[in-house]
């Protein structure tokens, strides 16, 4: 089962990189997508060309942080479209530095960003899925990550751990209200977030960017090859399609390898 017809997603961070590549799969199967990112203008630009080629979108302006900015473009959604049937918690940033090194600005900003966005963003949806029981999913957009410790990423890893708490526990709660929920765990993905990291980790580790990728990037996986924008979209189409709750609570790792369940 592939189709998406009738059904509404919201997806986050979505004007770019894993979440415009989950956005355009999602209405090529039938789904309305609302396309919000921090960037109104990007997120607009994203809806357009989605509606172009036959998509049903729009661009919503959202700061995942802001809890007012949450509920709104949520509640903005629902008025478009008459539901929300789909979240996916994809916006995300990325600092790196080692720990002594840290600015607790940035740790703060880092764990807003995933955490507390990813918190906010569910409990919005929430308020739409529970009615009448009516259901719906949750995915979270983690990392290996999620289960692994990389140098120079402690905030990150420490968000993307979160996430699979947060999952675990909607998963348990949400089942009576026919709510399912997954963290999605990509490995390396040539995103532009992981293009800033090969400079600023070969400086940090005083080595080349070439040896950043094979040595460090993808040193782990099985065929020394990145993840790409489709796999995780794929993967996300996946669990959105699956019929039952067979598959609720579960981290999915997209990885080539590199860490295996």
């Amino acid at each position: 089962m592939t189709s998406l017809n009738g059904k509404v997603a919201l997806i986050t961070g979505a004007a770019s990189g894993l979440g415009k590549a989950i956005a355009e799969l999602y209405a090529k199967h039938g789904a309305s997508v609302a396309i919000a990112d921090i960037n109104q203008q990007a997120a607009d630009a994203t809806a357009a060309a989605i509606n172009a080629v036959g998509g049903k979108a729009i661009g919503i302006a959202m700061d995942v942080t802001s809890e007012d900015a949450v509920n709104a473009g949520t509640d903005k959604v629902v008025a478009a479209f008459g539901a929300l049937d789909i979240l996916i918690s994809n916006a995300g940033v990325q600092i790196i530095n080692p720990i002594e090194q840290f600015a607790f600005a940035d740790w703060k900003k880092m764990l807003a960003i995933h955490l507390d966005g990813g918190f906010l963003t569910t409990k919005a949806a929430l308020q739409h899925m529970y009615q009448g029981d009516r259901g719906g999913i949750v995915i979270y957009m983690g990392s290996v990550h999620s289960h692994e410790a990389s140098k120079l990423k402690s905030a990150y890893v420490t968000a993307k751990h979160g996430l699979l708490g947060l999952a675990r526990t909607l998963a348990k709660e949400g089942a009576p209200h026919n709510v399912r929920s997954h963290v999605i765990c990509p490995g390396f993905v040539r995103t532009p977030l992981v293009e800033r990291q090969i400079p600023e980790q070969a400086k940090e580790l005083g080595i080349s960017e070439a040896d950043v990728i094979r040595n460090v990037m993808l040193k782990d996986t099985v065929d020394a090859t990145f993840t790409t924008v489709e796999d995780i979209a794929q993967t996300a189409l996946y669990l959105a399609t699956f019929p039952s709750a067979a598959l609720t609570g579960q981290s999915i790792v997209v990885s080539h390898g590199w860490y295996m369940q």
